[in-house]
């Protein structure tokens, strides 16, 4: 069964969002459980440099695994302010704990309202469910 966290945003690409603890202004980004299971093991992530400026929408990232390569999009627009270097060496992270350990970017927002085009965990598991059948 996968796991859908409530106190976070998520795409239709299956990334999810969260407001950073220390920074309102910081939205951290990661994709889904239904997305790692989706994939199986994930063998290498790609992540952009700090400093790089994304539009939302644009590709930010990829996540490969023996299945298939998959592009991270922006789910806002906003500067790269970190990125998670142990996906570098530990890509299996994201499979392991794709909510916590295994969060891939961190966002300063240019327009934090952005965030209210994203769904919230129920519009979420629908989604999720819709795209199942």
């Amino acid at each position: 069964m996968t796991t859908i966290e409530n106190d976070r945003r998520y795409t239709k690409d299956h990334e999810w969002t969260m407001v950073d603890d220390g920074d309102s202004t910081v939205l951290v980004v990661g994709i889904t459980d239904y997305a790692q299971s989706q994939l199986g093991d994930v063998v290498m992530v790609e992540l952009p440099e700090v400093g790089d400026s994304v539009d939302q929408g644009e590709v930010c990232g990829a996540v490969e695994s023996p299945k298939s390569v998959s592009d991270i999009f922006s789910p806002v627009s906003g500067q790269i302010v970190a990125v998670n270097e142990e996906l570098l060496d530990q890509p299996e992270l994201v499979n392991a704990q794709p909510y916590d350990e295994g969060w891939m970017l961190k966002f300063r927002m240019d327009e934090p309202k952005q965030l209210d085009e994203l769904m919230d965990a129920a519009q979420y598991k629908a989604f999720v469910e819709e795209g199942d059948d």
